[in-house]
């Protein structure tokens, strides 16, 4: 800017500027700075002469880079493949947008691809869709989304494939990259120190541009999933190309793990030495190549052999390859496993009935045993009676909260007193009998836990640990403790009975609740034993997974008509009705199991909250779940509120398949879908 100190607020301008990328001769600067030089006009000749000015920008050019998606799939008339994902190239998954794929045959396969024009920086997470001809989505594949970014340093329009493999949720491999199998089983161990030596540079982000003869080579990202290879095995690679070891076995390529079971290397190969043929090994060899010895355990992978080709007839051949090779192909998994209630265990530590920390005894059983599993039932409280029909485990007070029955109380201080001490051992001489005694057992636990948390319940509750579980938990844990302070109070669980109670209120939960209430101690009693309860079953779960063993939880269909539940969230159920099951072969009276049904409509209306925060909270402590009569999800056999038996049900939702369903199946004849069809070798 120019202009005189006597020209008031009028300011000159420079009417010529010049921009030049490249310095005064002789003159030292930075490649890609930009080099500014201003002209003066005449009428500022009086004006000193301004001098060259050399500016450092950041400059960066950006290269294209072409990507071209491969899969092979299959599809049906008027199907067709697209590429959706969180870039706009690939529609910011959205169908509608996403990038549409193209058929072709190669021989017998039909393959789909797809071209994209990305920067040079380019990164995206996609999956691979199956639409209709309006781009209406028929399905996903399955598994989690991929994840995509290219090597930093390709040249200037250098093509990259990216070849992939359908991933089908009913295939068996599909299974094994569940959490129960990939954070259990099969988990890797991160502090195995050979495992750390060679684990991944899998954020190796740089083509080797400096070393790298692109006129005769092929950059090739191998990468496969291994949802079985067992800590302390390596996966490698081995085949015709040079650069995996022309199939000697002491030049096998080590592959590196890097996340979620999926092992990888790069590679250089040959063009001249395209198609190759490879396959995957697993090995517990830690050094170079795959030693030979007596301590080697090689399993090569079953099938016949990868073929990996190189398009060199397209106007730009790649430069570079990713593929991703699906799973490491090997004989089916087979486990086995030991179901029990938890009430069932024994121990010499265990007061009338089995514990949480008994879970670490089975574990180490079910290892030396060979067992990859452990089933339980329901290990929710139920204590809605007060007596020992809560014993029966389906029917939850709450589907939060854990069972006081399976506390251990000799865990919960380190300071207990002697005469305590001698009221626990007393107790297991009493209660530790063939069968359980229920109210005993339940009595004594609660005694002697009240008798400990009034000796340490400033300390307990004011401690980080507590706070912490509090603050995660207090959603569920306050109206817990609340309405097992007014079951006791008012004697029954029936909140219809509660006067003013009756009805939940948040306002009247927080003045219970609070530490200002004269009945706190009462309340904070349910915290601490729920607290205890959670160390205890957490630590037993985490010995589980450190010792690769499930932890399968029991999810029951349904929960108590007087339970916490029904008290704060009665517009989820259907309280008028009762859930069970119809007459069949082995009660011709069906069932009638008194729990009310589901109010799906309203639990849709905020996206079934309650059953995300149900299975969250199991998601805690199992690793996977049996769900208690999966059908009554679907299709309900419900009944009205006052029948006795399951007679007089009906399915719901009721809905019938209509002729035009049944004909586009193929299915026209009625009268033999109607009919009985026995003939005489059925007989026989």
């Amino acid at each position: 800017r120019c202009g005189s100190s006597n020209s008031g607020s009028r300011l000159g301008a420079i009417n010529n500027l010049t921009v030049s990328s490249s310095p005064r001769s002789g003159a030292p600067v930075a490649r890609n700075s930009v080099h500014f030089r201003a002209i003066r006009p005449a009428c500022y000749s009086s004006f000193p002469r301004m001098a060259s000015t050399r500016i450092e920008l950041p400059f960066k050019r950006i290269r294209k880079i072409n990507i071209r998606f491969r899969i092979p799939y299959y599809t049906q008339w008027g199907e067709n493949l697209a590429v959706c994902g969180s870039d706009p190239g690939v529609g910011c998954w959205d169908p509608n947008k996403a990038l549409r794929m193209v058929a072709y045959h190669e021989g017998d396969i039909l393959f789909w691809h797809a071209t994209l024009t990305v920067a040079d920086d380019f990164s995206c997470d996609y999956n691979y869709c199956l639409v209709d001809d309006q781009r209406n989505i028929i399905k996903w594949e399955s598994g989690q989304r991929r994840s995509f970014t290219l090597l930093q340093g390709l040249p200037d329009g250098a093509s990259v494939d990216v070849y992939d493999l359908w991933r089908d949720g009913s295939a068996p491999e599909s299974l094994l990259s569940k959490s129960a199998f990939r954070n259990a089983i099969f988990c890797q161990d991160e502090n195995e120190e050979n495992l750390e030596d060679f684990k991944a540079t899998i954020h190796q982000d740089h083509f080797p541009a400096d070393t790298f003869n692109m006129q005769d080579s092929v950059l090739v990202r191998f990468r496969v999933s291994c949802p079985k290879m067992e800590s302390g095995k390596i996966a490698y690679l081995t085949g015709s190309a040079s650069a995996l070891g022309n199939w000697n076995s002491k030049e096998a390529v080590k592959l590196y793990y890097g996340e979620d079971s999926y092992w990888q290397t790069d590679c250089t190969i040959r063009k001249d030495e395209f198609p190759i043929r490879y396959p995957f090994i697993s090995s517990n060899s830690f050094f170079p190549g795959l030693r030979m010895d007596k301590s080697s355990k090689i399993i090569p992978e079953i099938g016949s052999d990868r073929v990996l080709n190189w398009d060199s007839i397209t106007r730009r051949p790649a430069t570079m390859i990713f593929v991703s090779d699906g799973s490491f192909r090997e004989t089916p998994w087979r486990g086995a496993g030991v179901a029990i209630p938890v009430f069932s265990l024994r121990s010499n530590d265990d007061i009338g009935v089995g514990e949480f920390l008994d879970l670490k005894l089975l574990v180490d059983l079910s290892v030396k045993s060979g067992f990859h599993l452990i089933q339980l039932l329901p290990v929710n409280d139920t204590s809605v009676h007060g007596m020992w029909w809560d014993s029966y485990p389906y029917s939850s007070l709450s589907v939060f909260a854990l069972h006081p029955l399976y506390l251990r109380v000799q865990a919960l201080s380190q300071k207990i007193p002697e005469e305590i001490k001698q009221e626990i051992e007393k107790a297991r001489e009493f209660l530790n009998l063939k069968d359980v005694d229920y109210d005993g057992t339940m009595a004594a636990k609660l005694a002697i836990a009240k008798k400990i948390f009034y000796l340490e319940k400033d300390e307990v509750l004011s401690s980080d640990a507590f706070q912490k579980f509090f603050q995660e938990n207090e959603a569920w844990l306050k109206p817990y403790a609340a309405f097992c302070f007014l079951r006791d109070f008012f004697e029954t669980s029936d909140h219809s009975q509660w006067g003013r109670f009756s009805e939940f209120s948040k306002a009247k939960l927080e003045k219970l609740v609070s530490k200002e209430s004269e009945h706190h101690n009462t309340v904070a009693f349910h915290f601490y034993l729920q607290f205890h309860l959670h160390l205890q079953l957490s630590e037993a779960a985490e010995y589980a997974r450190r010792k690769k063993v499930i932890l399968k939880g029991d999810l029951p269909i349904g929960v108590d008509r007087h339970s916490v539940d029904t008290w704060v969230y009665p517009s989820l159920f259907r309280m008028n009705t009762s859930t069970g099951a119809p007459p069949d072969y082995f009660d011709k009276n069906g069932q009638n199991w008194g729990f009310p049904t589901y109010n799906w409509e309203e639990m849709s209306k905020d996206n079934y909250t309650w059953w995300q925060s149900r299975l969250t909270q199991m998601g805690k402590y199992f690793t996977a779940y049996r769900i208690d009569h999966i059908l009554g999800f679907f299709r309900i056999w419900e009944l009205p509120e006052h029948a006795v038996t399951g007679l007089v049900g009906k399915f719901r939702p009721s809905i019938p398949l209509s002729q035009e369903e049944l004909e586009k199946d193929g299915i026209w004849d009625f009268y033999r879908l109607s009919q009985p069809y026995i003939v005489d070798h059925i007989l026989q």
